[in-house]
C-alpha cells in the first residue's frame, strides 16, 4: 500500500527490511511492516512553575512554552517517533513530561540565585532557563520554537516582588527628583556663569577700547609734536637763512662804500703831479 503523509505529518514505517525505522512523508508499506502517522506540529504548554531562591523564598514563574518535535533533523525525529509519537502529545504523559523538565530546570536555577538576582536580572534568568530546558529536551527529539514566560509571582504571605516593585517605584521617583533638581541647579548655574562672562568679556573690551583710545591719543599728540618741531626746525632754518643773506648783503654794502672814496683821492694826486 502507497501512503502519503499530510503537511504537518511524517511516516514512521518499521518491519521486514526496514532495520530501525524509516522516517518518510511518502513511501510503499509491505506486507510485515507497519506504518504510524507521527503529527509533528508543535503544541503550547502553560505551566505555573513553583521555584525557590537561594534564601528560601518562593515564587510563581508562569510560563508558556510551545514545543514540538526537531523536523530539520532526522535524528531528533528518530528519537520522537521512538519515546513521544506512541503518546497523545496532549496526553497526560507529555504533559507531565515537559512540565517536569521545565520545573526541574527553573527550581535548580533559582535556588543558585538570590530573589534580588532573579529579580533585577530577569531576562538572563528566563533565558538561562530556556537554555537549560532546551539541553533536556534535545533526548526527546524536541525543540523549542518558542517560550513566554511572564512577571515572576509572589506566593501569597511572601509579597517580596510587590516589594521590590515599589521599592524600584520609589528609587525611580527619587531619581527623577534628583534629576530635576540638578538640571534646574545646572541651569542656574550656567545662566549665572553666562552672565558673569557675558560682564567680564564687556568689561575686557571697555578696558580694550580704552587702550586703543590712548593709543590713538597719544599717536595724535606724536604726530602733531612732530610737525610743530619740523614747522620749529624749517623756521629757525628760514630765519639762519635770511639773517646769513642779510649779513652777506651788509657785508657787501660795507665793502661798496669803503672802496668808493678812496678811489677818488688817487685821481686828483695824480693831475698834481702832471702841472709840476
Amino acid at each position: 500500500m502507497y501512503k502519503v503523509a499530510k503537511a504537518s505529518e511524517y511516516l514512521a514505517i518499521t518491519g521486514s527490511g526496514i532495520r530501525d525505522i524509516k522516517i518518510a512523508k511518502k513511501g510503499w508499506v509491505f506486507p510485515g511492516q507497519s506504518c504510524a502517522i507521527i503529527e509533528v506540529s508543535p503544541v503550547n504548554y502553560t505551566f505555573q512553575v513553583q521555584a525557590m531562591s537561594a534564601e528560601k523564598l518562593p515564587f510563581v514563574l508562569p510560563a508558556v512554552f510551545t514545543i514540538g518535535p526537531r523536523v530539520d533533523d532526522e535524528e531528533s525525529l528518530l528519537k520522537y517517533a521512538k519515546l513521544i509519537a506512541p503518546h497523545d502529545k496532549h496526553s497526560d504523559h507529555v504533559t507531565e513530561l515537559v512540565q517536569g523538565i521545565i520545573e526541574g530546570e527553573t527550581r535548580v536555577l533559582a535556588a543558585s540565585m538570590t530573589m534580588e538576582q532573579v529579580f533585577k536580572g530577569t531576562k538572563e534568568f528566563k533565558q538561562e532557563v530556556f537554555e537549560k530546558v532546551q539541553l533536556e529536551l534535545n533526548q526527546f527529539g524536541l525543540i523549542i520554537y518558542n517560550a513566554n514566560v511572564k512577571q515572576l509571582v509572589d506566593v501569597p504571605g511572601h509579597e517580596y516582588f510587590s516589594y521590590l516593585g515599589q521599592k524600584t517605584q520609589m528609587e525611580a521617583a527619587n531619581q527623577a527628583k534628583i534629576d530635576v533638581a540638578e538640571a534646574k541647579m545646572k541651569g542656574e548655574v550656567g545662566a549665572k556663569l553666562r552672565q558673569g562672562q557675558t560682564l567680564q568679556n564687556a568689561a575686557k573690551i571697555d578696558a580694550e577700547t580704552k587702550v586703543i583710545s590712548t593709543q590713538r591719543q597719544g599717536q595724535g599728540r606724536k604726530e602733531e609734536i612732530k610737525v610743530k618741531t619740523e614747522v620749529t626746525v624749517y623756521e629757525n632754518e628760514r630765519e639762519a637763512e635770511v639773517a646769513k643773506a642779510n649779513a652777506e648783503l651788509a657785508k657787501k654794502k660795507g665793502c661798496l662804500v669803503q672802496r668808493g672814496p678812496g678811489g677818488g683821492g688817487g685821481g686828483r694826486q695824480g693831475g698834481g703831479l702832471e702841472g709840476r
